[in-house]
């Protein structure tokens, strides 16, 4: 199974639906993709309620995304987590990094407040 990105603009928020697995894989053009697509400054969504399955490439990759983030002025929500993923996340410490909302209504709400 492949991974696609889908994008759209929502109240000024960049909203990035992730669908399928992200496993080393896919994480290199995943990577990629997301950092074509986020902005330098701003606000993004994460849509993760899509992915079906994440490996250490995965988190990988969303550290890699969190690090952007902070060297700039990017805000970052993640949304959509099903319960492994979030098991994951948990159990390495990476929810720590990330707001994490339950909607993407949520996380446009909570990044332009």
């Amino acid at each position: 199974m492949s991974m696609e990105l889908r994008h759209q603009i929502r109240n000024g928020v960049t909203v990035v639906a992730l669908d399928g697995r992200l496993d080393s894989e896919t994480a290199p053009r995943v990577q990629q993709d997301l950092r074509a697509l986020l902005p330098g400054e701003g606000q993004v969504v994460l849509d993760l309620s899509g992915t079906v399955y994440m490996s250490s490439a995965g988190l990988r990759v969303l550290l890699l995304i969190y690090r952007h983030a902070q060297s700039g002025s990017l805000r970052l929500a993640l949304t959509g987590l099903t319960p492994d993923v979030r098991a994951i996340m948990d159990a390495t410490g990476f929810l720590g990094f990330f707001t994490v909302v339950e909607s993407v209504d949520e996380g446009v709400e909570a990044l332009t407040v």
